[in-house]
């Protein structure tokens, strides 16, 4: 469940990407029109695209597509709105997750595909559309059994180390296990969560995180799913800040949950990691949505976080989303550990994430000091499947300057 590859330096981190300003405003009209794209685009590729099927055929399938054009809204809005009905967010978030596959290779398909065929003489228009057809088929097929087989297993350990240039020598060899974006929900994962607990627990970890995004219910309602996080074990803290579906989910429940289970919420606050004669100032902030969330006393702070905080000692972050990172840079933080983008999940949704995050996954560079790792998560949003984005559970080994091997 581990993986086995040689450990990377930090200093092969990617420059981070610029953030693009364009296209934002596009994303608060996804939810009226993706819908219709992600149903109509494929029934036309597959059906009405010169395939000349019999008309019971044509039918039938106009049919499937409207009734995913219909059920799939339906569905979502009884499963993640007030109603808050599992079953049902388990049907809209599936068609949700095969209406995203089924619409992205009818695309791509319909048109590279199509156009291989041609160049390469094969057949007439119809066998070529129909062949298109059972292509974008075959594919939503293999992807979708593959998707979902990568959603529900463990997530492999990714290792990697990070070179800290402040970080003192009594600390080098640090090691700081990172979860996230667990995303406890409609499908029970309790026996997976206690098995992503106990692959956790063999990382021998100094330090272990959890940067948000626990569950997407209150934590009465996913209480069993997390108790087994009560389970971890760290040799000096575990530590967790809030992602904003907890600002869904009565964010306070979650905070006061985990601190049942032993981990310390880092609400805009820091505790100090000593090892060694050196000191790690380790602290965190609520998510950024948390203001805008009406809770009070919630809201992201690094100040207060870093109130009392000697700064001449290195500081490792704690924030759930990555566009964090521009204040953590301006405050001095030497890393920035956060998730929140899952990787994209199913490709090719990574696209839409970079419009909202400065960073995708992995290791960046940001100005002249601060790292920012941000993780795939560990668990899934919504659609149970994972698209050429694979879930993880991270292991940083944290470096002294010129101490590695």
């Amino acid at each position: 469940m581990t993986d086995t590859s040689e450990t990377r330096p930090a200093d092969d981190a990617a420059p981070a990407p610029a953030r693009p300003n364009r296209l934002r405003r596009l994303m608060r009209y996804l939810p009226l029109i993706a819908p219709v794209l992600l149903w109509t685009v494929p029934c036309w590729v597959l059906l009405y695209a010169g395939q000349n099927w019999p008309l019971p055929v044509a039918l039938a399938g106009t049919a499937l597509f409207a009734l995913g054009l219909f059920g799939m809204p339906v569905a979502m809005m009884r499963g993640h709105g007030r109603r808050q009905q599992d079953r049902a967010a388990i049907v809209g978030d599936a068609l949700l997750g095969g209406s995203w596959i089924l619409f992205t290779w009818s695309v791509l398909l319909g048109v590279v595909l199509r156009l291989a065929l041609t160049a390469a003489g094969v057949g007439d228009g119809q066998e070529r559309a129909r062949i298109v057809t059972w292509a974008v088929l075959g594919t939503a097929a293999v992807l979708l059994v593959w998707g979902y087989t990568e959603a529900r297993r463990v997530p492999r350990v990714r290792r990697l180390d990070v070179e800290l240039p402040r970080l003192g020598a009594g600390l080098d060899g640090t090691r700081v296990a990172l979860i996230t974006d667990t995303h406890y929900g409609p499908l029970d994962r309790a026996r997976w969560s206690a098995r992503v607990c106990e692959t956790v627990n063999t990382l021998d970890a100094d330090l272990v995180c959890h940067t948000g995004d626990i569950a997407d219910g209150t934590a009465e309602r996913r209480r069993a799913q997390a108790a087994p996080l009560g389970t971890v074990r760290a040799t000096r803290a575990r530590v967790y800040v809030t992602g904003n579906h907890e600002y869904y989910s009565e964010a306070q429940g979650w905070v006061d949950l985990m601190a049942e289970l032993g981990w310390e919420p880092l609400r805009n606050r820091h505790l100090l990691l000593e090892r060694g004669g050196d000191t790690l100032v380790v602290a965190g902030v609520d998510d950024v949505t948390a203001e805008s969330s009406g809770l009070s006393g919630h809201g992201a702070s690094l100040a207060g976080a870093l109130d009392g905080a000697d700064p001449r000692l290195p500081v490792l972050l704690l924030a759930h989303q990555p566009k964090f990172v521009d204040e953590a840079a301006a405050g001095g933080v030497d890393l920035q550990l956060s998730g929140h983008t899952h990787g994209g999940q199913i490709w090719p949704f990574h696209h839409l994430v970079r419009i909202d995050q400065p960073a995708l996954a992995g290791l960046t560079r940001h100005g002249a000091r601060t790292l920012l790792y941000t993780s795939r998560g560990t668990g899934f949003w919504g659609p149970p499947f994972r698209v050429f984005a694979p879930s993880e559970i991270t292991l940083l080994v944290l470096r002294a300057p010129r101490s590695r091997p």
